[in-house]
């Protein structure tokens, strides 16, 4: 019983001790926020903005205006990062109010890291667009741009920690006939 205790404890002590020397290692590269510069970083968030399409978009101007309205979305994604740079895939479910009544959607991300803990990236995807009150429902490419900032970035490091919270901002388009600004806080993992 007593060797078994002991090969026990020598065998989870070989993962603590590798992970320690990985971290004292100089070799071990990292991202300019102290966390492992090759890796795989889970993230959920809460965005709010808003959609407004043109005349000319598929959707069309039934009631002779054009569709719009507020949006509220839950997004979901993992991003991998390579060193200074990352990619990555997201999903979102957003809620509309006015003309719409709900998006979803994937993409996939690529950027760069900034400064501490900040993010700027671009994406390309595909959105599902729910619309109500005689609005269609269409399918199509959207594209966008953003930037995230963490809280080293804005004075508030040690706070949450390396990864923690970070603050969105984003501007897409539903295949160039829209503009969806939004924003947001995303907690990584």
């Amino acid at each position: 019983m007593k060797k078994l205790l002991f090969a026990l404890a020598l065998t989870s002590a070989f993962p603590a001790a590798a992970f320690a020397q990985d971290a004292q290692d100089p070799s071990v590269e990292t991202a300019p926020d102290g966390t492992r510069a090759f890796g795989i970083e889970p993230y959920v968030g809460v965005l709010g903005g808003y959609h407004e399409f043109s005349r000319q978009s598929e959707f069309g101007s039934p009631r002779g205006g054009r569709m719009n309205g507020a949006l509220i979305s839950g997004v979901a994604g993992v991003n991998i990062p390579l060193g200074p740079v990352f990619v990555g895939a997201e999903g979102n479910a957003t809620k509309g109010f006015g003309d719409i009544d709900w998006e979803y959607g994937v993409r996939g991300r690529i950027g760069g890291r900034a400064g501490e803990s900040g993010l700027i990236y671009a994406s390309a995807g595909y959105q599902w667009v729910n619309g109500k009150r005689a609005y269609g429902d269409e399918k199509d490419w959207i594209y966008g741009v953003g930037v995230e900032v963490g809280p080293k970035d804005i004075g508030l490091g040690g706070i949450t920690g390396n990864s923690g919270i970070r603050l969105r901002l984003q501007a897409e388009t539903y295949d160039f006939d829209s503009i969806r600004p939004m924003a947001g806080v995303i907690a990584h993992f």
